[in-house]
């Protein structure tokens, strides 16, 4: 006797498959938005859908990761920095003037390096959102020296590995609400020393604060391949030196004013007072610093007498902050890294000194600075 059969009808297997092509079609698209949204193509503009590091709300974001990433992300702007000063094909050009009234140079390697700094800290946390000037100071948002072009978008990923010099300072992770922090990028400070080819004082800088308050920061120095790095009350890999002479001070300033600096500085701390001229804050603040890097000059103090924008300082706020130290404003103010892109009262930066004590001993200088 033959085996029984099962005879299926058409209609029920066109039925069957279609519902197959419905579950398939399901899972795909729910794979392609997932990617999406990694990429930045998806959700809001500016931003994106939320990734790993942040829930749909805003959530949280990991500072240890930020670190990593911030670290990663001067780094990898450094290098483009490196490469068109040594391609010797800056494209400079002028942005206009300066309130002193100085060329605000802008070359190649400031767009480049923008570019992959900008889209690197961007794509690893979309929560963080890119906000125009003048956005309430409660959003968070990555603030940049330089225009980002959206014709220029690049997706730069990050491999979520943190290295071990950070993992064995900052043992744990640091979660943060998303809403709460804001980047601030200077993707090549000391451009008017970059086109002079004055390579020791070019840095590239990454800061984060929550609620305005400066917490990581990370300063890299890519022609010596120099980074410092810290986190308030996390850990750093650069530490105070041991001592610094608060009587007759050595004072690193700008080059642009250091002139104005000198009169005050000599009046203050007596003819012994040494004053130090140089460009980029970033490589002021690591003068300040027990730095292994010969190229770089020692100071006691840093003081800046004039307007100066946020990205340039936030990132050795940070730094001193961790380390114990201080900047201020010239009246001692301290600073907000919220609202405004930039701070009218000048600057006094010091470490393992009384720094109030300084700010009363510099009572002429910020209106020195409104001049």
């Amino acid at each position: 006797m033959a085996p029984m059969g099962i005879r299926l009808s058409p209609l029920g297997v066109a039925v069957f498959c279609l519902l197959g092509l419905g579950v398939l079609y399901h899972l795909y698209s729910g794979f392609l938005a997932g990617r999406f949204s990694l990429f930045g193509l998806g959700g809001e503009p500016g931003g994106g859908a939320a990734g790993p590091a942040a829930a749909a709300d805003g959530g949280t974001v990991d500072l240890r990761e930020m670190l990593a990433v911030s670290v990663l992300a001067a780094v990898r702007g450094g290098d483009e920095v490196r490469r068109v000063r040594e391609s010797n094909v800056l494209h400079e050009k002028s942005k206009g003037k300066t309130r002193e009234g100085a060329e605000d140079k802008m070359t190649s390697g400031d767009v480049l390096s923008n570019r992959k700094m900008f889209y690197l800290l961007k794509t690893a946390f979309p929560s963080v959102q890119v906000g125009a000037h003048g956005r309430s100071a409660h959003s968070s948002r990555i603030n940049t020296e330089e225009h980002v072009d959206a014709a220029d978008q690049e997706v730069i990923l990050w491999d979520h590995k943190i290295p071990e010099d950070i993992l064995k300072e900052v043992t744990t992770p640091k979660e943060v609400p998303a809403e709460s922090v804001t980047v601030w990028i200077d993707p090549l400070d000391a451009t008017q020393e970059y086109t002079e080819d004055l390579r020791k004082y070019v840095t590239t800088m990454v800061c984060v604060a929550v609620n305005g308050k400066p917490m990581l920061g990370v300063i890299h120095k890519p022609f010596s391949e120099y980074t410092a790095w810290a986190m308030v009350d996390g850990g750093s890999n650069v530490k105070a030196r041991s001592s610094y002479n608060e009587k007759t001070p050595r004072i690193v300033v700008s080059r642009s004013h250091s002139g104005m600096v000198k009169q005050v500085a000599l009046q203050t701390f007596g003819n012994q007072t040494t004053i130090i001229p140089a460009g980029g804050a970033g490589y002021k603040v690591l003068a300040l610093l027990d730095v292994p890097d010969k190229s770089q000059e020692k100071a006691d103090l840093y003081i800046h007498v004039t307007y100066i924008k946020k990205w340039d300082i936030c990132a050795g706020n940070a730094i001193l902050k961790a380390l114990g130290g201080h900047m201020t404003t010239l009246s001692g103010e301290e600073i907000s890294y919220t609202g405004s892109d930039g701070i009218e009262g000048g600057l006094l930066a010091s470490i393992r000194m009384n720094h109030q004590a300084l700010v009363r001993k510099l009572p002429d200088l910020e209106k020195t600075g409104h001049k």
